[in-house]
């Protein structure tokens, strides 16, 4: 008998489980997104759940779908190897269409904990533990080829990134998953709890999506990485990376109103467009040079 009512239990549990996952993927499909046309190949997605509709909790979500073809619209890395400047300053130095915050960072002393190559050129190293071994966020990449953006996993190697043959390199992570798997993440409260994030992901048809999450405020609550990993799958990723995120979580767009800010960045700890974080590096959006 206390058998049959443990199993019982447990399916009861498992049903409530997989009812609630149903109920917010359906949610997040049956969204009707506020697009704005940003560039050629470029456009921004918003949306804010107010009424406790995903994942239980208000979120606002904005993201980025841009075309990941190398033409007209192209990707670039904004990095710094000391100095700590704000997501909106990179990209107007860079003349950018926009721009997110990158991987993590030194915030006494600036530049990135990660190793970060552009153009050739490293501008950091990784800052390996006491054991000499990687963070989460340094076993997985971003690199850039010909102003086309894809993610590379560890190999297991202690120096994989040199090896990495692209121009342009931005280790992070943790990796959420890879070419429709996913990846284990552990319990640590970093991945159980919810932040602010900021996330990348390709599409099967390799589209880019660029996300912000916004959180630690009634109005957004930040998700956790299990929950972003359910978010990216269910926009279309087959493979997504989680970047810095926290107070770090911004994203900027060029002629926006205002700043051009269009998240809800939580460093200030209120809910406007003005708590930016200064961070070490950036992926940019740009326009085509030409030829």
């Amino acid at each position: 008998m206390l058998k049959r009512l443990l199993f019982a239990l447990t399916l009861f549990t498992y049903s409530l489980s997989a009812f609630g996952q149903t109920t917010d993927s359906l949610t997040v499909i049956k969204t009707k997104w506020h697009k704005n046309r940003i560039a050629k190949q470029v456009a921004l997605f918003q949306y804010h759940y107010g009424q406790k509709n995903l994942f239980a909790a208000n979120e606002n979500i904005s993201f980025l779908e841009i075309k990941n073809t190398g033409r007209k619209a192209v990707f670039a890395i904004g990095a710094e190897e000391k100095e700590l400047i704000t997501t909106s300053n990179f990209g107007l130095r860079d003349t950018a269409i926009a721009a997110v915050n990158g991987n993590f960072f030194d915030v006494k002393n600036g530049g990135s904990v990660d190793f970060v190559r552009v153009k050739g050129k490293t501008i950091n190293a990784n800052r390996l533990d006491k054991n000499g071994n990687r963070a989460r966020h340094q076993e997985a990449a971003v690199v850039i080829e010909n102003g086309k953006i894809s993610i590379k996993k560890w190999d297991g190697t202690s120096d994989w990134e040199t090896k990495l043959a692209a121009q342009d390199v931005l280790l992070n992570g943790p990796l959420l998953t890879l070419n429709g798997i996913d990846e284990k993440l552990d319990t640590a409260g970093f991945s159980r709890l919810r932040h602010p994030r900021t996330c990348l992901g390709i599409k099967p048809n390799g589209r880019v999506i660029l996300l912000t999450v916004d959180g630690r405020n009634e109005n957004s609550a930040g998700m956790s990485l299990f929950e972003l990993t359910k978010l990216m799958r269910w926009l279309g990723c087959a493979s997504a990376i989680n970047f810095d995120g926290g107070g770090s979580t911004t994203l900027w767009i060029n002629g926006m109103p205002g700043n051009g800010v269009v998240n809800y960045p939580s460093d200030n700890k209120k809910w406007d467009h003005e708590g930016q974080r200064k961070v070490a590096n950036v992926i940019l959006v740009k326009k085509q040079a030409r030829r």
